[in-house]
């Protein structure tokens, strides 16, 4: 649909489009948050036949890695194709993908099989990601944290919905039938719902409504050439990377720690289904939570704020992690400040450099996922040589190093940046004036 058939449409709502956004995205969560719940009995049916041993937990992990890494390499060419042809019909691509790649990892039985079912859900997840966090900045031009950040609560959520359910299929149909019954469930619902996704009108765009927000907007060619974007790519990195290793990988600590069998607070659930379910909800609040936060006390004092949190969550994690109740609240807490990496850093991005090319330029900086997303399968080495804890340390390192680079860094830089875009455009505009 173009922008002047926008403003006909029922759904040309900024609400409406976020409420479009947070489904779809909660529909392809599971693709990456559910994939912890499969590792283990994939390992238990082919780790005699692949003949790995000990190898066998990190060769799967390969296929979690090589999923997230497409998924975020390829969102710039997505983001490209959203603000050139409108987001339904990337959307509607990355339905019918997302849905394949979990058939095929119904059926998959060599690693060969799993990382090409992990490579095309990694693009069909793009799609939806890119695409819907890039459509709600454009929608929102003066909330783009809250935005950001309650179009990625529908990733970081989703997944407790079905947490549950998914866990129970693979213990009484088997993984398999697992991949199959929520692939397909998973797809309809991302198709179904793209069909009312919207260009973003040009005044909404162009619109310019704080003080810390660029002046013009810049092309992806532009924004690479920018200092202030590598530094923001860091930080991404630094505090992505621990997150995915926890991401790929709870359930498997969870079970070093015997959490799968030991209840907490006196309910008959494991501690690992009680932290694998809430883990998800305080991931899912935690976005759009430090996402208005943000839009209120400022980007950079928020993320310094949330990622010193989640280096002390790790903190205890390490410490105190084998009793069921500290597993517990430990866990759940990290993703609960971790997850807004998701908000705030295209939240920040599209401040910094504008809404009209929002989706490809937040691309580019989610890329830094797919980098981090090469730790996982070394930090589980690491893990099995060292343990958890040496993992978790480095990943305490990686959190205050990125909190220390948005207070004395990133917030001098930005400033700089921002008024020098306005000083250029005065420039300009002066210009323009003594010549007519």
């Amino acid at each position: 649909m173009t922008e002047n058939q926008t403003s006909k449409s029922p759904f040309a709502n900024p609400w409406i489009q976020l409420t479009i956004g947070v489904i779809c995205m909660a529909a392809v969560a599971n693709l990456q948050y559910g994939w912890t719940l499969f590792v283990n009995p994939i390992d238990a049916k082919y780790h005699a036949v692949w003949g790995l041993g000990k190898e066998t937990i990190k060769a799967i992990q390969w296929a979690f890695t090589l999923f997230v890494a497409i998924e975020t390499f390829l969102v710039p060419v997505e983001g490209y194709l959203v603000d050139k042809y409108g987001p339904r019909v990337v959307v509607l691509a990355g339905s019918v993908l997302v849905g394949i790649a979990w058939v095929m990892n119904s059926y998959a039985s060599t690693l060969t099989m799993f990382y090409v079912a992990a490579a095309v859900g990694g693009v069909g997840v793009g799609a939806v990601y890119g695409t819907c966090v890039g459509n709600a900045l454009k929608w929102f031009p003066g909330r783009r944290g809250l935005a950001a950040g309650i179009t990625a609560m529908g990733f970081g959520a989703g997944a407790a919905l079905t947490t549950l359910p998914v866990e129970n299929m693979i213990k009484t149909s088997g993984y398999e039938q697992a991949f199959f019954t929520f692939g397909i469930a998973q797809a309809i619902v991302v198709f179904v719902a793209a069909w009312g996704l919207l260009v973003a009108p040009p005044s909404t765009i162009k619109a310019v409504v704080r003080a810390n927000q660029s002046a013009r907007s810049f092309a992806p060619r532009e924004v690479i050439t920018q200092p202030v974007f590598w530094v923001m790519y860091l930080m991404f990195l630094f505090v992505a990377s621990g997150l995915l290793v926890l991401v790929a990988n709870l359930k498997p600590i969870g079970v070093s720690l015997h959490m799968d069998k030991l209840p907490v607070f006196g309910m008959t659930a494991t501690a690992m289904v009680f932290a694998l379910t809430l883990n998800r909800v305080f991931d899912g609040i935690g976005r759009p939570t430090f996402g208005w936060i943000s839009d209120k006390i400022g980007r950079e004092y928020t993320m310094a704020i949330a990622f010193t949190l989640g280096a002390i969550t790790l903190y205890a994690l390490g410490q105190f992690g084998s009793d069921p109740a500290a597993f517990v609240v430990a866990i759940v807490l990290y993703f609960g400040v971790s997850g807004e990496i998701y908000s705030l850093f295209p939240a920040t991005q599209g401040d910094t450099f504008g809404a009209k090319f929002a989706a490809a330029n937040a691309g580019m900086l989610y890329t830094a996922k797919g980098v981090a997303s090469f730790v996982v399968p070394y930090a589980s080495g690491i893990a099995t040589t060292k343990g958890w804890p040496a993992v978790f340390a480095i990943a305490i390192g990686f959190n205050v190093a990125a909190a220390a680079l948005a207070l004395f860094v990133l917030r001098p830089m930005r400033l700089r940046h921002f008024t020098k875009v306005r000083a250029e455009l005065a420039s300009t505009a002066g210009m323009a004036n003594a010549a007519a």
